[in-house]
């Protein structure tokens, strides 16, 4: 056992390959298995959900179709979907099933909408078919299957501690949280001292979000973002920038290739591992010292990320993911620990404001903004140059920082994404 085995499962639980955007990918989770609990065919959906789930699923692509939308996702989960891929729901979708998918949202026998009340990741699932009905509920995580029910009767309860026997459905939320008994100096130590082979699974991780961003550079795919910025780049950040941006675009517009995710997220994947991933092979960085890196990255992603919570007003791809890079970036270039921190603070003096309206493909353009960011603010921090705490939020260490910019999203930006998914419904 080595020492602070918890965040080697922290990671393992943290970081996950992701079919699609994971929003949508969510709600055909629970629709997936809403379906698998009935023993008859599923005719009428009643899906319920929060605001970010809704924002994050109206105008983003579905793996292998051209189709868009949280009524799509589900119908096309209930002819395709599988609950035992998790985020990769989508993995047997073919021309058949989307057909399928179409015809029944052409029923008009599915409805979603919007729970104002519920402020954290919320999404319920009512199934019926002729004589049976099913119920599903997913909260704080995007697998995280908090309820089950077949007729009037409950098959799992996780809710309110109701039973905690399942470490697959409720353990897993559970698990990220003990991240905040580390400190960023911890987690630091942490990857300097973890052996080799417990890191195997990040180098999956580093070859599947390459495999897209390839994808993303070599075909005619969205707005061409990806080839823009390769045809731009003169140095080593900006080869960086256009890998990223090439797999979120791809990603976005729905090609069905797996990503590595990071805190529950597609994207915050791709920012958290392909800059340092190019920028270490580019410069001659051995593997080892790579995945290290990287493994950094993402252990300050989920740190950032489970105090902004698993959705937020604030681009996570920038806040959280962005950190992580920067701070994965610094490690790579024999940065001390000092150096990280100021990197991070770096960072959240620079994108704190970016906020998040919705999953689509223009969050490509952001992604390489959160690497251009990333790469200026290790750069900075190598060179000794740190934000001073009497900057607007910053606080006098990187975790304080970082609690006051959770602090602004979670209680100064309350009512930010309500006015941005009115705004997007209302153009609609």
């Amino acid at each position: 056992m080595i020492k602070d085995s918890i965040l080697i499962d922290i990671l393992k639980d943290q970081v996950k390959p992701a079919l699609g955007c994971t929003e949508p990918a969510a709600v055909a989770l629970a629709v997936a298995r809403a379906k698998e609990i009935m023993t008859e065919n599923v005719t009428d959906l009643h899906i319920t959900v929060n605001n970010n789930i809704l924002k994050n699923g109206m105008s983003v692509g579905i793996p292998g179709a051209k189709e868009r939308g949280l009524d799509f996702a589900a119908a096309l989960a209930i002819h395709a979907g599988n609950s035992e891929y998790g985020l990769e729901v989508f993995k047997d979708v073919d021309q058949d099933s989307i057909s399928k998918a179409l015809k029944l949202v052409e029923t008009g026998n599915m409805k979603v909408e919007l729970d104002k009340s519920k402020s954290s990741l919320f999404i319920q699932v009512l199934a019926k078919g002729k004589a049976e009905s099913s119920r599903v509920i997913i909260e704080n995580a995007h697998t995280n299957i908090v309820f089950e029910s077949l007729d009037d009767e409950i098959i799992l309860d996780t809710r309110n501690g109701a039973d905690m026997s399942d470490e697959g459905q409720n353990g897993s939320s559970e698990l990220k949280y003990g991240i905040m008994k580390y400190s960023i100096r911890d987690l630091i130590r942490f990857i300097d001292e973890v052996p080799e082979d417990y890191l195997g699974f990040i180098q999956t991780g580093i070859q599947m979000n390459h495999k897209l961003a390839q994808v993303g550079l070599m075909e005619d795919l969205g707005l061409g973002m990806g080839k823009h910025y390769m045809e731009k780049a003169t140095d080593i950040d900006k080869k960086a920038k256009a890998y990223t941006v090439a797999a979120s675009e791809a990603r976005m517009t729905g090609y069905p290739l797996p990503v590595m995710s990071s805190a529950g997220s597609g994207n915050h994947g791709l920012v958290a591992i392909i800059p340092i991933s190019i920028m270490g092979s580019e410069l001659g960085y051995e593997d080892e010292k790579i995945r290290r890196a990287v493994a950094l990255s993402h252990l300050v992603t989920i740190f950032v990320k489970v105090q902004l919570g698993a959705l937020s007003p604030v681009c996570g791809c920038a806040v959280a993911a962005g950190l992580g890079c920067s701070a994965g970036i610094t490690y790579l270039k024999g940065g001390t620990p000092e150096q990280i921190e100021s990197s991070i603070i770096n960072m959240i003096a620079g994108v704190s404001g970016m906020f998040c309206d919705g999953a689509k493909i223009g969050c490509a353009y952001k992604l390489g903004i959160s690497v251009d960011a990333a790469a200026d603010a290790s750069s900075m921090a190598i060179q000794g140059m740190r934000i001073p705490s009497d900057n607007g939020i910053l606080g006098a260490t990187a975790e304080e920082s970082i609690a006051n910019l959770a602090r602004v999203s979670t209680e100064g930006m309350s009512n930010t994404d309500p006015v941005i998914l009115d705004i997007m419904m209302n153009k609609c």
